[in-house]
């Protein structure tokens, strides 16, 4: 019922000229329910979800770049202007994918295409994000097809199809281990890559800062729990209030958050370098180069920042009284130990990116391609859809590099052993083994999926508000 209504209202939609105009004022007319000259966000929407289509954010996105006056609402000279640039627009795309110029799209064009982006989709999955598109049974998409389709949605080439997809940094789950963000040519040179990794900062801070306990917790349990010394989570926190007071489990929160920022850039900035070194030039880089250059960055970012997180780690489980702060940690740390001390754990850590953001990319790209293979007519997944999915991935990913962060934690905090307890990376992992059995690899593993799912949701409220404050979204 929907698509012969969508048929009907958008095949003579054309605002190209004058001759056209209208039926671009039908189109128009049949919008603006209310009658007072103008389609606002609500009218729009209504519209969208009668003609069947279910893009969310779409009729927001089409008001606020079509809005000259900016009162929130487009007007019938608003409207036809949008359409016409929207259109011209769409026809490039069509263009561009139209690879033999027989004015017709197939689904090996659209899986080249997608490859191109970065996004490898079996024949079966192209021929059934084609037959969403085709009206006539062809098999292949022509202009008129392709414009019907995509008329009223605001996305209006591949990448921002892409770009619903890419792996966001507002999913902060506290382990900086992930592939970076990808941004598009237009992102770069228009300036919006910096709010994004700025928005994507602060939620990270808030979401670090809301589950820091948790956090704690799972370090805690990291370096002293055993089977001759098991630590319940409700009596380890009872443990750290009664020695420290409430406020004690925010210790080591302060660093956790303050080494977002320079870890953030210098990914970012190591990212694009590696990704020039890894792709030709003039073409999109493939999915396991982009992994390749994601690890790469990952590893030069923690190398830069590494003594932070044995800063970190310390001043988690520090006593009351034991540092007054950050920098008299560092000093005593460098006065006792020397400069080694601040690379304690660095190649378990280095290990475990490997393994974490293989993980984590796999499965998101398996659940991607899972999920729009069922859903082939609507290129955006929605909040739950992308949260879940990040969730899963990077539950994943914790999962397989676990036993590596857990030496990892055990290593930065050898400071209070002696020197003849002192272990390396093999070492220590067979002594948990044979002191606690291969399920003491993942001591705190409990405390750590449990602050996953709202330091997702946390971080992805915080980073929706922060586009808007920042001027990304509306």
């Amino acid at each position: 019922m929907y698509q012969t209504l969508r048929t009907c209202l958008l095949s003579n939609a054309r605002c190209w000229d004058a001759d056209s105009t209208r039926s671009c004022q039908d189109l128009f007319e049949r919008l603006d329910t209310n009658k007072d000259g103008k389609v606002d966000v609500a009218e729009l929407r209504a519209g969208l979800k009668e003609m069947g289509i279910f893009r969310q954010g779409a009729a927001q996105k089409i008001v606020s770049s079509g809005d000259q006056n900016k009162d929130g609402s487009l007007d019938l000279n608003e409207f036809s202007k949008y359409m016409k640039e929207h259109e011209k627009k769409l026809l490039l795309t069509f263009k561009s994918l139209d690879r033999n110029n027989d004015g017709r799209i197939d689904a090996s064009e659209i899986q080249q295409s997608l490859a191109e982006l970065g996004m490898d989709i079996s024949k079966e999955n192209a021929l059934k994000i084609l037959q969403s598109m085709d009206n006539d049974g062809t098999m292949t998409v022509d202009w008129n097809e392709w414009r019907e389709h995509f008329l009223l949605c605001p996305a209006h080439n591949l990448e921002e199809i892409i770009r619903y997809w890419k792996h966001s940094s507002v999913l902060d789950i506290g382990d900086s281990l992930a592939i970076p963000d990808e941004f598009t040519e237009e992102e770069k040179n228009s300036g919006r890559w910096w709010k994004h990794l700025t928005a994507g900062a602060v939620a990270g801070a808030v979401s670090r800062t809301g589950t820091a306990p948790l956090d704690r917790m799972k370090v805690f349990m990291q370096v002293h729990s055993s089977k001759t010394n098991p630590i319940s989570l409700g009596g380890g926190f009872k443990q750290m209030i009664v020695e420290g007071g409430l406020t004690s489990l925010w210790r080591g929160n302060g660093i956790n958050v303050l080494k977002i920022a320079p870890e953030t850039a210098i990914k970012f900035m190591a990212y694009e370098q590696y990704k020039k070194l890894l792709s030709s030039e003039g073409k999109t880089i493939e999915t396991h180069k982009r992994f390749m250059a994601g690890s790469l960055a990952g590893a030069t970012a923690q190398t830069a920042i590494y003594p932070m997180e044995v800063l970190k780690t310390r001043l988690t489980l520090r006593k009351t009284g034991q540092y007054s702060g950050m920098f008299d940690c560092a000093k005593k740390i460098l006065r006792k130990e020397g400069v080694k001390a601040f690379y304690k754990g660095y190649v378990p850590n280095l290990v475990g990116i490997i393994p974490y953001a293989g993980i984590d990319l796999a499965v998101y790209e398996t659940l991607k391609n899972t999920w729009l293979s069922y859903h082939p007519d609507s290129p955006n997944p929605g909040v739950l859809v992308l949260v879940a999915c990040g969730t899963m991935s990077s539950t994943c990913g914790q999962l397989a590099s676990y036993p590596l962060a857990l030496v990892r934690t055990r290593m930065q905090a050898q400071a209070s052993l002696d020197a003849s307890d002192q272990s390396s990376m093999t070492s220590l992992m067979k002594k948990v083994v044979a002191k606690d059995g291969f399920f003491g690899l993942y001591r705190g593993i409990l405390p750590n999926f449990m602050k996953v799912i709202p330091a997702v949701s946390i971080s992805y409220v915080v980073y929706e508000y922060m586009k808007t404050g920042l001027g990304i979204s509306k």
